[in-house]
């Protein structure tokens, strides 16, 4: 099973779940495959392929219940049906109500062991987003920010270039490539005019890119509008200039429109627009206000905070979170589940909001 998820991590298939299969015979793997990306044929049917007629009374281990509905591929169930393999070992059953424990019943129906829970927790984990998107409709949202010792994530002067290290700066363009979108702030893209693209060596994909622009004050020549990159989406309000829309989308920029709060785009509405688009897996990058107001909206499922040995100071230099902000400590949003490591001359750090019901 931990071959099976490992080979999963090779798929680029968002909004579908990262699949990976492996077949046994008599001790021996002689299968194994992942789903690549949304349309091309599921892991088992590349593992069973593979497996051929050693595929008869062999075990089949997959992270994910095979599918029983025809989508853009058939049934995965049929095809393990057909293989002839004796047992299916399954890390979870899949979220989605088209499959739903289907596929479990129909592999059972047709004689064959089925065993459920594997490494289900690390399964899970793999398919964050697309458990978050089928079972809420919302995407899963990671904010990453990136700060000094001291809490700062710029100068006073606005000076941003570089908080973190180089081996920090490569692990975000990795989560960029892994990620559907990427979201930042109109401030942002201001103050540093980004290109906001996944760069260095084995980037493979290229997120959507989408700047929260309320007043369209984004200017026609940035360079988040001037390069190859995944589309760029402009998510702004009514109170926008019509006419700078306009130069923005004759730019190459697609204008998504959405509900404002108190002048502001609509976080939720933002998050569900994106899903909508197929957007599932979002990489938040703020500045300090948005970060703000996802957190305050629940967006957040997951914090990546990538902290530097070093000392800025200054009043008025900002903060990774900004907003109005708690009232108490008592007040403050824990974060859980709450892992460090070392990357680079950075202390990189991953939790998880804990919101009250």
């Amino acid at each position: 099973m931990r071959l099976a998820l490992k080979l999963a991590r090779r798929g680029r298939t968002s909004p579908n779940p990262m699949v990976g299969a492996v077949v046994v015979k008599d001790g021996e793997v002689v299968g194994r495959g992942y789903h690549p990306k949304a349309g091309m044929p599921h892991a088992e049917v590349y593992a069973l392929e593979q497996a051929g007629a050693k595929a008869k009374g062999a075990t089949l281990y997959v992270t994910l219940e095979p599918c029983s509905h025809f989508g853009r591929t058939p049934p995965c169930a049929d095809a393990v049906i057909k293989s002839g393999v004796k047992r299916v070992v399954a890390a979870m059953a899949d979220p989605n109500p088209k499959v739903a424990g289907h596929g479990l019943d129909a592999l059972q129906k047709a004689g064959i062991d089925v065993t459920v829970g594997m490494l289900e927790n690390e399964a899970r984990r793999l398919n964050e987003a697309y458990i978050k998107f089928i079972t809420t409709g919302f995407p899963f949202v990671t904010l990453k920010m990136a700060m000094t010792l001291d809490g700062k994530i710029a100068a006073h002067t606005g000076d941003s270039k570089w908080i973190s290290g180089e081996k920090a700066r490569l692990m975000v363009h990795r989560m960029r490539s892994n990620a559907d979108a990427v979201v930042v702030g109109a401030g942002t893209v201001l103050m540093d005019n980004p290109l906001l693209t996944a760069r260095g060596g084995n980037i493979d994909r290229q997120p959507a890119r989408v700047v929260v622009d309320e007043l369209a004050r984004l200017p026609a020549n940035a360079q988040v509008l001037n390069n190859s990159g995944g589309q760029v989406i402009i998510a702004t309000t009514r109170l926008a200039d019509k006419a700078k829309l306009r130069k923005l989308e004759a730019a190459g920029a697609r204008i998504l429109v959405l509900e404002e709060q108190d002048g502001l785009v609509d976080m939720a509405a933002l998050s569900k627009s994106l899903a909508e688009m197929g957007l599932t897996n979002v990489l938040l990058e703020g500045g300090g206000e948005l970060s703000a107001s996802a957190l305050a909206a629940k967006l957040v499922d997951k914090v990546v905070m990538f902290i530097a040995p070093k000392i800025i100071g200054g009043r008025s230099a900002k903060s990774p979170v900004e907003g109005a902000g708690a009232a108490k400590i008592a007040e403050a949003l824990r974060l859980v589940d709450m892992k460090t490591r070392k990357c680079g001359e950075d202390i990189m750090v991953i939790a998880r909001p804990e919101y009250e019901l």
